[in-house]
């Protein structure tokens, strides 16, 4: 069965690896939010290409869900002699991806050639693509001005208010043709339990894809990434707040209802089954917390056993 998932951050690469546990590679495409790529040290950083190739790889810290495993952070240490971007975790195993990656940025490789020339050497078979070649980036208003969202995230832990989201360069930026080959002839789209705000919703953003998908609606599956009120990780809740939705899976299922089919809630959430029903939206509970690789793979299963 051909599986095309939308995906970023920790829960995207969850589940990802998930599907790469049953699928055949030649079957699996996953396309990755690039809104939150940022240059620091003069390097090239793709934080949600790199969560997804490392985990696909078998190389990620499992305890963190991103970075390679057992790293160690010499560099880094020495860095922050130099930069006052210490604050981003970029241990000396990770460091060397950034090196490559903006090395071939150098050579005039674009984002796709080099997410393929990585997955190579890293000894990736399914498909991982970018969103799109063109750059684009997250920025969040605060009350202390506009700041990156890798900044938000790790620097500042999420804590300040959101007064506006910017996502800049999506209107110059264009889907890569593959993407829409792989809509098409997909079995099943699957929108990751991601940040809905931005990480899925950075990949719709870019011109075309909400409409190819709205258009297959009844082969989009998604997982909502909020569980009884709550985030599993990240800020999807200010963001879904400041955006006027109701922090819920509910909630995710508005945001997505223009292009969704199927959407699985957790358990815990059984009793807002009708209320997603109710927008049009077939609905299935589960357990969606992947806490481990057994359930990351069940809940690729149970996905795919779906009807």
């Amino acid at each position: 069965m051909k599986i095309v998932a939308l995906a970023g951050g920790v829960g995207g690469a969850k589940l990802a690896n998930g599907f790469a546990q049953i699928q055949p590679p030649e079957d699996l495409t996953i396309i990755v939010n690039t809104g939150d790529d940022i240059e620091l040290f003069g390097l090239q950083i793709c934080p949600d290409l790199d969560i997804i190739t490392y985990t696909l790889a078998g190389l990620v810290d499992k305890d963190k869900g991103w970075g390679y495993q057992h790293d160690t952070f010499n560099c880094l240490s020495v860095l922050k002699k130099y930069f006052n971007t210490g604050w981003f975790n970029a241990g000396d195993k990770d460091l060397a991806t950034h090196i490559y990656r903006t090395d071939l940025f150098n050579k005039g490789l674009n984002k796709a050639q080099i997410t393929t020339k990585i997955c190579q050497n890293l000894g990736i078979k399914a498909e991982i693509l970018p969103m799109c070649n063109e750059p684009v980036g997250t920025y969040i208003e605060t009350p202390k001005g506009w700041i990156h969202f890798e900044e938000y995230f790790i620097k500042h832990l999420c804590q300040p208010e959101v007064l506006d989201i910017e996502f800049r360069g999506i209107n110059e930026a264009n889907a890569l043709k593959k993407i829409f080959e792989h809509i098409e002839r997909a079995e099943k789209i699957i929108l990751c339990p991601s940040n809905p705000i931005v990480s899925i919703g950075t990949i719709l953003g870019v011109k075309g894809i909400r409409r190819a998908l709205s258009e297959t609606k009844d082969k989009v599956y998604g997982i909502s990434p909020i569980i009884q009120g709550l985030t599993v990780k990240g800020p999807a809740d200010k963001l879904m707040r400041f955006l006027g939705l109701e922090v819920s899976c509910v909630g995710v299922a508005q945001f997505y209802q223009d292009l969704l089919g199927h959407f699985i809630i957790d358990n815990k959430d059984h009793t807002l089954k009708p209320k997603i029903e109710e927008l049009g939206i077939k609905c299935y509970c589960y357990d969606t917390l992947m806490v481990n690789l057994k359930k990351k793979v069940e809940l690729a299963q149970y996905i795919m056993n779906l009807h």
